[in-house]
């Protein structure tokens, strides 16, 4: 505890008294006192930057969750995400969203994807730990209702093997919109929520979601994700009305709420964060460049961030904010600020893999490992 205190002291007198120094090397200050004093030493710039009435500093928030490098801890606790997703049209998606969990700095990525989609993502990455275990139509459809129930049997008991092992779920990126395969994937949340696995819903899992609301309703663990016309759909759906862009903060904490309390990224120029009691913006940083694959960069940074965020919460003496209103909040910031350092190098030819490749880089930048 000494130690602590003379070095949190002489960090101090060294950033009071050198205001020529570089933000890079007060980053590494801070860091390393995070380090040695664990997430207590940010409590305040935390509450601070989560009781501001609707911009989120985004980068306390990462330095707050974003775990240290301890070589004291095994593979695994850094986190264990599965992404349900992936069909023989779709296959870039599920990749995009795995490989990013891993680049942010998860331990071990796995996709839930059809048989066709399988050999295509194992051929992206060896990173990636992907199991051909879901089922389309066409491949049953000559089968008994009988039989059908049995092979969604099946895809359940494969899932299931795994499912206490994850730290959150991204449920929806290529997912496609097969019926037999909604409904194994509509079997699969109800297995998450069972087991009290987070999950974050993307792409075509939101349209499972907004014609089944009851699959995520009054679930804290949920977290969606939708785009313009993917929250167009829900806003119709819930609350029986067309998008308020004039009462944008307000609608979207009701439509959070009339959920029950699901936590909502609303994706735009700025994006909306609220789970029906509160709404946070992230409006740093961004790209002019809108190439597809970004809101599954984001649904991967949502997942790890919300992970890490629940490891938090897990300390009595953390912070008591909302992991997933957190993890949102982290997830968001990285992404633009990615996809900003991106655009300073590739420019109009800016493409989801040169975001990716920046997100290691920018979470460093933040939260410098040494």
């Amino acid at each position: 505890m000494l130690v602590k205190r003379s070095v949190i002291s002489g960090l101090g007198r060294l950033t009071s008294h050198s205001p020529s120094s570089s933000s890079s090397v007060l980053r590494r200050q801070q860091f390393l006192v995070r380090t040695l004093c664990g997430s207590q030493i940010h409590r305040p710039t935390l509450i601070r930057a989560m009781n501001s009435t609707s911009e989120a500093d985004a980068e306390s928030v990462l330095r707050t969750v974003t775990p240290s490098l301890d070589p004291k801890r095994h593979k695994g606790q850094a986190g264990k995400i599965a992404v349900i997703g992936g069909c023989r049209e779709y296959t870039g998606a599920p990749y995009f969203a795995a490989i990013s969990a891993l680049k942010i700095g998860a331990d071990l990525s796995h996709v839930f994807c059809t048989k066709d989609a399988a050999p295509v993502i194992k051929s992206y990455s060896p990173e990636l730990i992907v199991h051909p275990v879901l089922e389309e139509s066409y491949s049953i459809s000559q089968l008994s209702e009988e039989d059908q129930r049995k092979v969604q049997d099946k895809v359940l008991g494969e899932v299931d093997k795994w499912m206490e092992r994850f730290d959150c779920l991204v449920i929806g990126p290529g997912l496609g919109r097969d019926p037999f395969l909604l409904e194994c994937v509509s079997r699969i949340m109800l297995l998450a929520k069972k087991f009290n696995v987070p999950f974050v819903v993307d792409g075509d899992g939101l349209f499972l979601v907004t014609n089944s609301i009851d699959l995520v309703q009054r679930y804290p663990l949920a977290v969606l994700t939708p785009n313009v016309n993917e929250y167009k759909r829900l806003v119709q759906k819930v609350l029986n009305c067309e998008v308020d862009e004039e009462n944008a903060e307000d609608q979207l904490r009701s439509l959070a709420k009339q959920i029950g309390g699901v936590t909502i990224l609303r994706k735009g120029k700025s994006d909306l964060i609220s789970n029906g009691q509160t709404v946070k913006s992230v409006s740093i940083y961004g790209s002019p460049r809108r190439c597809g694959g970004q809101g599954d960069i984001l649904s991967g940074g949502v997942a790890v961030f919300l992970s890490w965020a629940r490891q938090l919460k897990s300390d009595p003496e953390s912070p008591s904010e909302n992991p997933a209103i957190l993890g949102c909040i982290a997830a968001s910031g990285l992404l633009r600020k990615a996809a900003s350092l991106a655009f300073t190098k590739h420019k109009r030819s800016t493409l989801t893999s040169d975001i990716i490749e920046c997100l290691g880089e920018s979470l460093e930048d933040i939260c410098p490992a040494s």
